[in-house]
Parts: structure tokens; C-alpha cells; sequence
């Protein structure tokens, strides 16, 4: 449990080192907020279907915090190269207990990212509809990060090309987040769409926080809440496999 605290705390120190970092991970999500939001609001809102910045503001959320998490994944693929990967394997602890403190200081990471994302959003006009929900939220922000980031662990553990690690994750991302639901209601869709929507694990993380943040839920937030839960598990299971046949 001491190495897992340690390196989840050595994650953390990284982040907030890292000011540069924190400032440009906030540009895109900013941009779609207040692009898309008050660019489709008056559109949406002549629709009858409410607020619009209040609609896509979950999955502006949500999208922050899954890029920060799927690109926890190139920090193996840098530790590996610079052999500080080499460093950490080599101490007197378990493989997975490493892969477990590294992926939940990324998770936490994301998690605060994405809480940076939902305060500047009340500055752009987002409302609570339900403030005691906000814990809900973040229980759902967190594993959502938490299946990015055992996601990202995965897939950096069987590459040693950072080119071609960003070149997977952007194949995976953007549909990810495009076919979420994030941006669109996911009600009245043509069959197809709504089956992808339904295979797409973000689309839960999303229902689920705007279910709390909004109360707009359209699968159902114990659904969204086991999906995820059961997901968070796999992935985590996966990331620990890939990364014990790391090579050092």
C-alpha cells in the first residue's frame, strides 16, 4: 500500500509541476464550451430542448478528462525510453501494486481536470440543477477516468513508439467522444447510431454525469453506474497484465 500511495503521489507532484500543462489541456475543452455552447445554444434552445450549455457541459467534462487519461498512457512509452521505468520495476515491489499507484494518480490527475473544466463552466453560465448530486458527478468523472486510464496503461505497455501511440489514441479518441452522446441528445437518433452510442463506454460516463449534474439521464444512472464499474475492472486487469510483461 506504501508504494501505491507513494507512486500515486508522485503522479500528482508531476501535474501540478506541470502548470504549462494544466493551462493547455484546458484550451480545447474551453473552446468547445464556449464555442459550441453559445454558438448552438440559441439553435438548440428555439428546438425546445432547454439550455444547451447545459446540455453539452457533462460531456465537455468528460472529454477533458478522457484525454488526460488515454495520454497517461505515453508516460510508460517516456519512462521506458529514459529508463525510469527501469528504475521503478527494479524495486522490491509488486508489478501490479506499480500499475495501481500510477493509474490511479492518473486517474486522480484527470479527475481534478475535469474539476477545473466544471468550475470554469458555472463562470460561462452552467447551473447545478441539484447541487447534493455533485458527489454522484464526481464518483462518475473518477471512473472515468479510471477506465481511460487503465486503457491508456494498456496500450502504452505493448508499444515503445510515442508517434505511434498518439496516432492509435487519436483513431480511438475522437470516435469515442463523437458517438458519446456528448454533443447531441442520444434520443431520436437513427437505430445505428444508437446502437454505437450503446457500445461506446464514455457515452455512460457522460449519461451519468449529466443525470446528476442535470438530471437528464438517458440510459439510467445505475446502469451507467455497473457498466462502468464492470469496465473499470477489465480494463484495470488488462492494464496490470500488459504492464507485467513490460521489457526493462
Amino acid at each position: 500500500m506504501n508504494a501505491i500511495y507513494i507512486l500515486w503521489l508522485r503522479q500528482l507532484k508531476r501535474y501540478f509541476r506541470a502548470k504549462a500543462r494544466i493551462i493547455g489541456s484546458l484550451g480545447q475543452p474551453l473552446l468547445f464550451l464556449i464555442a459550441l455552447g453559445f454558438g448552438f445554444g440559441p439553435i438548440y434552445q428555439k428546438a425546445g430542448q432547454g439550455n444547451y450549455l447545459d446540455f453539452i457541459t457533462p460531456g465537455i467534462i468528460a472529454m477533458s478528462i478522457l484525454f488526460t487519461s488515454v495520454f497517461f498512457g505515453i508516460e510508460i512509452i517516456w519512462d521506458k525510453q529514459f529508463g525510469f521505468l527501469k528504475e521503478t520495476l527494479v524495486a522490491p515491489v509488486s508489478r501490479f501494486n506499480i500499475m495501481l499507484g500510477r493509474t490511479l494518480g492518473g486517474a486522480t490527475v484527470s479527475t481534478l481536470q475535469g474539476v477545473i473544466v466544471l468550475v470554469l463552466s458555472t463562470i460561462f453560465g452552467f447551473r447545478f440543477h441539484n447541487l447534493a448530486m455533485l458527489p454522484v458527478a464526481l464518483l462518475f468523472m473518477f471512473l472515468i477516468a479510471l477506465v481511460f486510464t487503465g486503457l491508456g496503461t494498456a496500450i502504452g505497455s505493448k508499444l515503445d513508439d510515442m508517434q505511434g501511440f498518439q496516432l492509435i489514441m487519436n483513431f480511438l479518441i475522437m470516435p469515442l467522444f463523437f458517438l458519446s452522446g456528448a454533443l447531441f441528445p442520444l434520443s431520436g437518433l437513427p437505430k445505428a447510431l444508437v446502437i454505437v452510442a450503446s457500445i461506446d463506454p464514455l457515452s455512460y460516463g457522460i449519461d451519468g454525469i449529466r443525470g446528476a449534474l442535470v438530471g437528464a439521464s438517458h440510459f439510467n444512472m445505475f446502469v451507467d453506474f455497473g457498466v462502468l464499474g464492470i469496465l473499470t475492472v477489465i480494463l484495470l486487469a488488462l492494464g496490470a497484465y500488459f504492464f507485467s510483461k513490460v521489457q526493462i
